[in-house]
Formats: structure tokens, sequence, C-alpha cells
């Protein structure tokens, strides 16, 4: 009989522990084989929410590669009426008319049109960084409204401009995050009726997580600090500065598993840089998950409860990883205690990647409900190899361990300095129209003013 290796988890509750060869639940053997559903929801995909959509009136369950972070596109805002009198009416015009536009092809698209929106934004935001100056005292002034994509019914309002500049901001980091996912969906190229995903593909994708967590890391950074108490304390719990910094570093860790994958791909790759990879992996998602416990999500409910498994998951997972090319490399000693080390780690990464199809098939089942992707590229293979290895080295060394126990410890894994930060965004220059010194603004006629006023009072 295998012996038992026992070895405490950190995202597992004070007081528990895994225990190597335990067992399965026959749930997880259909972890990947869940029977489609009808639904309406969006998909969950390896970075962001992507919609799937109705053919033939058969809908597919959604397949979860990844978390979502909730997704917010703007509403009709009344902006003109407010900077009437204020600032120059060209200027009022061109603010209204970009969000207008970012209105409408959100709306149409569902913010697939991401080129098309992110240029919209990006002209948007230098406008919009006007009026956050005080000079011109207009950043109260304005109500600006925000729905949730996926609904449509939970509206986000704030008047104040920094407000609007972390709603821009932010749907500019989900925009990234979607482009990143688009590269990294497997796809036909070479007719041969296999799907892959080209080396090219994961190496943008890796610099569009930088780019996403460059984005939010502004947010908390600049951004959080300038909204008022009282607009701040009323912000969704995802638009807190925790949940920003957890999904930014989560990116990290992402854009590190895909680099990992591309050495599993590699050929010179040696099993210390792996090994490094997964360690940093590893070290990304422990303060990812630490950041979503430390802020205000609630991570008992819903999305946060989906959130903090998938992070989970993937942090067992990594660790499992990491004990595997760890073992890989102490095997290589001569000394019987150096191959008796590395069947510990074997052993472990097996329970390890246990675990964390455990954790999946928890994140798959906590609400929305979705469907893991199957298993494809250096992953599949990692999920074949690592059982196997485990099998073999503890065949070969098993009764080492039985015979001293004090054998039966599991080296820790070594500590590496993190390769990933996000990008240095900083907000662009104001718009040059807010330096002309061609401001001339006339008071409101007192005709438009009356009709300003029965407008309002339709509204009411």
């Amino acid at each position: 009989m295998a012996p038992l290796l026992t070895i405490a988890c950190p995202l597992h509750p004070a007081g528990s522990f895994i225990t190597a060869f335990s067992l399965l639940p026959s749930l997880c053997n259909q972890m990947l084989c869940l029977k489609p559903l009808p639904t309406n929801k969006n998909g969950v995909h390896f970075f962001y929410v992507r919609c799937w959509k109705e053919e033939e009136e058969e809908v597919e369950r959604p397949r979860s590669r990844g978390i979502c972070p909730v997704v917010r596109i703007p509403v009709q805002s009344d902006i003109q009426r407010p900077l009437r009198g204020l600032i120059p009416k060209d200027l009022a015009d061109r603010l209204s008319c970009i969000r207008n536009q970012i209105v409408l092809v959100a709306a149409d698209t569902g913010v697939s049109a991401i080129t098309e929106l992110r240029r919209g934004l990006e002209e948007y935001l230098s406008i919009l960084i006007g009026l956050t100056e005080e000079e011109h005292r207009l950043k109260g002034i304005i109500e600006f409204k925000w729905k949730n994509l996926e609904d449509g019914r939970h509206e986000t309002c704030g008047a104040n401009s920094w407000f609007e500049i972390l709603a821009v901001v932010h749907l500019m980091a989900m925009l990234t995050l979607s482009e990143a996912d688009s590269l990294m969906i497997p796809k036909d190229h070479s007719g041969s009726g296999l799907r892959v995903v080209p080396s090219d593909c994961k190496r943008d994708a890796v610099d569009l997580l930088l780019k996403a967590a460059g984005y939010l890391h502004i947010c908390v950074r600049d951004i959080l600090v300038r909204i008022p108490p009282d607009i701040k304390k009323r912000l969704p719990k995802d638009l807190q500065d925790g949940v920003l910094e957890a999904i930014a570093i989560q990116a990290l860790g992402q854009g590190t598993e895909v680099q990992l994958s591309l050495a599993v791909e590699c050929q010179k790759a040696t099993s210390s840089v792996k090994r490094r990879l997964a360690c940093e992996q590893l070290s990304y998602f422990s303060q990812a998950y630490q950041c979503l416990l430390g802020g205000d999500m609630d991570t008992k409910n819903g999305y946060g409860k989906k959130h903090l498994w998938f992070i989970k998951w993937k942090f067992l997972e990594a660790k499992a990883v990491a004990y595997y090319y760890h073992g890989l490399i102490l095997d290589k000693g001569n000394e019987p205690s150096c191959n008796v080390s590395a069947a510990c780690c074997f052993l472990a990464a097996e329970e390890l990647l246990s675990e964390s199809k455990k954790a999946c098939l928890n994140f798959c089942l906590a609400a929305p409900v979705t469907r893991a992707s199957p298993l494809g590229g250096s992953m599949k293979h990692l999920h074949q190899k690592i059982p196997e290895v485990a099998s073999r080295k503890s065949q070969m060394y098993g009764y080492l361990l039985e015979q001293d126990k004090a054998l039966q410890t599991l080296p820790d894994l070594p500590d590496f300095q993190l390769s990933l930060t996000p990008d240095d965004y900083q907000l662009p220059e104001r718009d040059p129209a807010w330096d002309t010194e061609k401001w001339e603004i006339q008071g409101q006629p007192l005709k438009d003013h009356l009709k300003d006023s029965e407008d309002e009072i339709e509204t009411e």
C-alpha cells in the first residue's frame, strides 16, 4: 500500500488537511460532462464573460474558462443641460455626443466592438478629465448613469466626474480582458481539424493582461481615492479597491499561467524555468485570494462566492504544477534522500491536482452555474503526467517512506521575485479644447430657461 502523506493547504480553513491518495467523489469525474440545460446567461471564459447566442432555439450552457468581473455599460445621462452656460456649447455638445455614441455601440454590440469602443472611451476620457479641474468647479454637476451588461437592470449612478472616470477606465479594463479571452479561444488555423492556440496569440494575450492590470491598478491608486466618501460607500462591491486589486493581481497570475503553457510547449525550457513560473503563479493567486477576502465583496453568495472558488481552483492547480517540477529537479540528485523528497513532491502534486478538480467543480456549481471547458494544451498534458509520475515514483520509493516516517516531509517550494507587473497606465492629458482662449459663454436666454423648467416638470 502506498504511504500516506499529509500536507496543509493555506486556502483551506484552519485545522483542515489534505490526505494523499484520498479518492475523489464520482462527481469530479463528471465535472466536464455536465448535461447542458437551457439558459440565456452569459458564459464565463478564460479571462472574461462572453455572450452565448441562441442558434436554432438551442442555447448552450456557458463553459467556464475563468471568472467574469461584472461588466457595466453607460446609459443615457443628461449632460448638456447641467453644463449650459458654464462651458462652451461646442465642448458640451462634443462631450455629450461621444458619450451617446459609446452608449449606442455598447448596447447594440454587447461590448463586442472592442476597437470602436476603446477608441471612443479614450477620446471621451480626455474631454472628461477637464470636468475634474478645480478651476471649473464642475466635478459634481452631472449625474452619470451606468447599468450591468448582464441583466440591464441594476443601475449605478454618481454625481461626480471621478466616478465617471472610474467607470470608463474599468470598462476599458474589461474590454482588454475580453480581447485577451478571444485570443485564448482554440481555433483550427491550419484546416487540419485540430483546434489550438498559437504561441503568438498567447504572447499577445499576456501583453493584454498586463494592460488590463494597469487599468485596474490606476483605479485603485489614483481614481478611487479622489471620489468623495459618501459616493464611494454607495459604489457596488466589485468597484471597491479590494476587489479591483484582486482582479488586477489575478490577471497577472493568469498571464503567468499563459507563460507557463508556452514554457511547457517549448522543448528548450528547463524544469527550473517551469517551476519558477508555477511558483510565481501560486504567489499571484495567493495575493488575489487575500485581497478578495479583505475587500467588501460578499464571498458567500453570488459572484463573490464563485470568484473565490475560481481563485482556489487556480491556486491549487498552480501549486500542484510547482511541486511536480520541484520533484523533477530533486529527483536528479544522487542521494536517496533526494529521491524520497522528490517522491513526496509527486504525491503532493497528485493530491493537490485532485483538490483543484474539486475546487473547479465547486466553481462550476456556484451560481450562476457554468460548465468547465475541456482541458487542452499544457494543462491536459500535466493532468495526465502528474498521476503517472506519482504512481511510478511511489512504487519505487514507497518502501523507504514506510521504513522511516521521518522521510515523509514535504520540502518547501522556493521563493522567487515576481516577474510580471501591471503596465504603467496614466490618465490622458485633458483635451486641448479646455485650454482655448475663445470661451465665449453666453447667458442662458429666458425662453430656454423656461423650456428647461417645463422639461423638468414633465420628467417628474
